[in-house]
């Protein structure tokens, strides 16, 4: 199902290619959030910009290496591009916006589709669909029982970290989910040791999901 390989394009010419169309889409995401979602404070500042320019790119760049030209890949492109312009929302706002994370669900789940009608098999798109379901109930029941640790912004963004996820595997899925919780944990003892305990430290957990997401489809897919 996956292959790593650029036929009929010199594999680096591809990639860096790629690389560089991810970070021009980041400043106009950027000014398409800014206009549409007025109530998050307008556009960042220049060195956020640069960032989130460079963390897309990298990651677009990283999708189209591990990939290669197939036709899921616009799918991690999309997720790329969102899922920064998310994770940088979250880590400065602690906010998750509905418009966005739906988009991810519904712009990831019409471009994971596509490829059914191609190459690959319709079971790969049922059990995406099953990821999202399944991952979305697991944060719901998280949240429920701790809502101080899980919002319900992290609850909506597990719909589309599971679809992306299992359109990838079930195990994928699985690790995909437990290394969220991992990494925020990480993020977590890092700033409580910088700020010293007395300091309140309060972690969005939206960045962890969306990079363990993007770690799991790079090495373990």
């Amino acid at each position: 199902m996956f292959t790593t390989g650029h036929e009929g394009l010199p594999g680096w010419l591809w990639v860096v290619g790629i690389g560089l169309v991810g970070a021009a889409l980041s400043p106009l995401a950027e000014v398409l959030i800014s206009k549409r979602l007025p109530r998050l404070g307008g556009l960042p500042g220049l060195p956020a910009r640069i960032t989130t320019a460079a963390l897309t790119g990298l990651t677009c760049a990283a999708f189209a290496l591990r990939f290669g030209i197939t036709s899921f890949l616009p799918a991690f492109l999309f997720l790329a591009v969102l899922g920064v312009q998310l994770a940088r929302i979250d880590a400065a706002l602690h906010l998750l916006p509905n418009p966005l994370v739906l988009m991810l669900l519904a712009g990831g789940g019409l471009l994971l589709l596509f490829p059914g009608f191609l190459s690959s098999p319709t079971q790969d798109f049922a059990r995406a669909l099953l990821g999202a379901v399944i991952l979305f109930a697991g944060y719901l029941i998280l949240g429920l029982i701790s809502p101080g640790a899980i919002g319900m912004g992290d609850v909506k963004l597990a719909a589309p970290i599971g679809l992306y996820l299992g359109y990838l595997g079930w195990a994928p899925l699985l690790y995909g989910g437990l290394l969220g919780f991992i990494l925020n944990g990480l993020v977590t003892i890092i700033l409580v040791a910088l700020k010293g305990r007395n300091k309140t430290t309060e972690v969005a957990h939206g960045p962890s999901m969306l990079a363990a997401a993007a770690a799991t489809a790079l090495l373990l897919a």
